[in-house]
């Protein structure tokens, strides 16, 4: 396997730092401060993405995307994670599913959102269905030419600061190995549509500024020609288009835990106690040997997912590796940086203290850790009939 990055590589990952350091860093604190993008930064920063070619990058070239394969976008998230999430989301990758879009909802949400024109978000989880997905009650009941929609979604990210929502909700149920499961159906469904209300979600200490909402569905009718792919198909429409969602995850981790760890080196380097540098002292030393070798395995095992996702030949365990593995890396990482940092780290004068919030969530969403070692464990022991 070639480890080196080629000349277009580079030159992705040189365009997205450029643009993180100089867009993206310089509105941090104020973001922080706030607990909010002001409008006009939100616009200011999706002008800039569309204008640098950013905008879409996960987007195939005939429909005005980018066009990256998957180890390009995994380096341009690796870049983008070392910045506050609530500005590096600006930059907008429109969800991947969208391109199961058939007909005039091409026309309606997909191109649109591809142009910078329209933005998603995406509604699964509920109040008593996180992990496990097929026992949502959100429930789409065909009407004639609409389905009715009754029902409440949670955690759904950016849906403050999005135009329409990408909806999963039973519309049926079968009996499957002598139990009943929920039939799951996509739809793309317009955030100002009558019967659906988006409540502000409680405050997280992770991200300060990138917020979540409820989605409150009361009789909304959605039309039939809102469906995404066929009807009691959802669950296999996400596995299709969203599992490789992981490799964000780990990606964007892997990049800010290279700002904490070149943050925590310097400091090492710098700062003196007992008469000299606490860096040469073991005990710190050796903390940030284990950091950066934690590190350069996190950012292997998951370029190693995205590559072979490019080959066709990615599986799910590979996936749930490189998120559980880089994920709790991140979380290691920022609590090592604030102990190396001492009293200091946990005073909202340094970044150290957010970046040490913000990792905690990264072991929870887009799958928990412990969903990613289940996957890993059945992948292991189904071969043998365990």
């Amino acid at each position: 396997m070639d480890f080196g990055l080629d000349d277009e590589q580079r030159a992705i990952v040189d365009t997205v730092r450029t643009f993180v350091t100089r867009e993206l860093y310089p509105h941090e604190e104020e973001v922080e401060r706030l607990g909010d993008v002001p409008a006009e930064l939100v616009t200011h920063i999706r002008k800039k993405a569309i204008d640098a070619g950013l905008h879409a990058a996960n987007m195939p070239e005939e429909l005005g995307g980018g066009g990256l394969d998957a180890v390009g976008m995994t380096l341009a998230e690796r870049e983008l994670g070392k910045a506050s999430y609530a500005l590096q989301w600006l930059v907008a990758r429109p969800s991947n599913i969208l391109q199961a879009c058939e007909g005039d909802q091409r026309e309606r949400y997909l191109l649109p959102a591809v142009r910078g024109e329209r933005y998603d978000c995406l509604a699964m989880t509920e109040p008593g269905a996180g992990s496990d997905v097929r026992s949502m009650t959100t429930r789409a009941v065909r009407d004639g030419d609409d389905y009715v929609v009754d029902g409440t979604k949670h955690f759904i990210s950016h849906a403050d600061k999005s135009d329409f929502v990408i909806l999963f909700a039973v519309t049926g149920q079968e009996e499957v190995r002598g139990r009943t499961v929920n039939l799951i159906s996509g739809f793309l469904v317009d955030l100002d549509s009558p019967g659906l209300t988006v409540v502000p979600g409680p405050d997280s200490v992770s991200h300060r500024g990138y917020h979540h909402s409820e989605l409150v569905f009361e009789g909304c009718r959605v039309p039939a020609a809102n469906r995404l792919g066929e009807e009691g198909r959802g669950f296999d429409l996400m596995g299709e288009w969203l599992g490789a969602s992981r490799l964000t995850v780990a990606a964007s981790s892997v990049g800010r835990a290279r700002r904490v760890f070149d943050m925590t080196t310097e400091w090492a380097a710098t700062r003196e106690q007992f008469g000299q540098k606490i860096g040469k002292f073991q005990g710190v030393g050796f903390q940030l040997a284990d950091m950066v070798t934690e590190l350069e395995a996190a950012e292997l095992l998951t370029l190693r997912a995205a590559w072979k996702l490019d080959q066709g030949t990615m599986t799910d365990q590979d996936a749930a590796m490189a998120k559980v593995f880089a994920s709790e890396m991140l979380g290691r990482m920022t609590d090592r940086a604030l102990q190396i940092h001492g009293g200091a780290g946990l005073m909202s004068e340094l970044p150290i203290e957010r970046w040490w919030r913000d990792a905690r969530v990264e072991r929870i969403w887009d799958g928990t850790s412990e969903v990613q070692r289940h996957i890993i464990s059945r992948s292991l022991l189904r071969p043998l009939g365990a």
